[in-house]
């Protein structure tokens, strides 16, 4: 038992970010882990669209508003790292937000770094109701048929975080730390790329696509994905090492919390709004 403990601690260190290296080209784990996650989502957003006579997108309609949400997520993600997490440095060095190169020295390529989860989700809702206006569509069918697919999609988005030995956890002293390279000190921390991984993706992907056929409430999908993954999210950021430029902004509260409790209350208010508009509807 001792070897598998010390396998599992320095694991780390043992793993390459790359998949393939030529020359300067690098394909990146990274990289493969989010188009899995893109393709696993819109293959089963297609199961569902055969399978659930409830809804009335067609495929090619799923596929045109996946690739949105694509572009929204990723424009959505930036934007937010931006204004959530280094605003100020932004601010002050506006060319660096969608360019890969550092001109604080001259001109370095650095490529782009740095997404935020919750800038992303603002990405995915913005770019769902425009094409939902656009082509006629209703947005809480696009929520309902969306909300509960996409967490399985962060089990990969993680496990990528892993892989790049980013985001890892604060100091602990439990066996089931990890020896992080990139980590300052060569102290044991938590493995929370892995904790998110299975709890933001697996186990909140089990609860909603259990309770998708029980919740009648149209658009209710999206009040219990905000609500679930705010509140697993809220739970693991305790075991998260904070950005370390920004720390705890609240007491003990990182940012990422901050943020989760707001989209916990969102969701809150989603649901009775849906709720209320269900009852209102229903005596005219």
């Amino acid at each position: 038992m001792t070897e598998f403990w010390h396998w599992w601690q320095h694991l780390p260190a043992h793993i390459r970010p790359t998949l393939l290296e030529i020359g300067s080209f690098k394909i990146h784990y990274y990289g493969l882990m989010y188009l899995i996650a893109f393709g696993l989502s819109y293959a089963l957003v297609l199961y569902r669209i055969r399978r659930e006579e409830r809804f009335h997108i067609t495929a090619a309609q799923a596929e045109a508003l996946t690739t949105a949400m694509i572009i929204g997520v990723i424009l959505g993600g930036r934007l937010g790292y931006v204004v959530f997490y280094n605003f100020s440095y932004y601010l002050g060095h506006p060319l660096e937000i969608f360019l890969p190169f550092d001109f604080s020295d001259g001109i370095r390529f650095t490529g782009i770094s740095g997404m935020s989860y919750h800038g992303g989700l603002i990405g995915v809702i913005v770019a769902a109701l425009y094409y939902a206006r656009k082509n006629g569509l209703r947005f809480g069918e696009i929520a309902d048929l969306y909300g509960p697919v996409v967490p399985l999609g962060y089990t990969f988005g993680r496990l990528g975080n892993f892989i790049n030995g980013e985001l890892y956890g604060r100091i602990t002293t439990a066996q089931i730390g990890m020896y992080f390279p990139h980590a300052p000190g060569h102290l044991l921390r938590h493995p929370s790329q892995l904790y998110e991984a299975f709890f933001e993706g697996i186990f909140l992907f089990v609860i909603l696509w259990i309770l998708r056929r029980r919740i009648r409430t149209n658009g209710a999908m999206l009040a219990f994905y905000l609500i679930g993954y705010g509140t697993v999210r809220f739970f693991i950021e305790f075991f998260r090492e904070p950005d370390a430029h920004l720390g705890f902004v609240f007491l003990c509260f990182s940012k990422g919390q901050i943020l989760c409790a707001a989209m916990i209350l969102c969701g809150v208010g989603f649901y009775f709004w849906l709720k209320h508009k269900a009852a209102t509807g229903s005596r005219h």
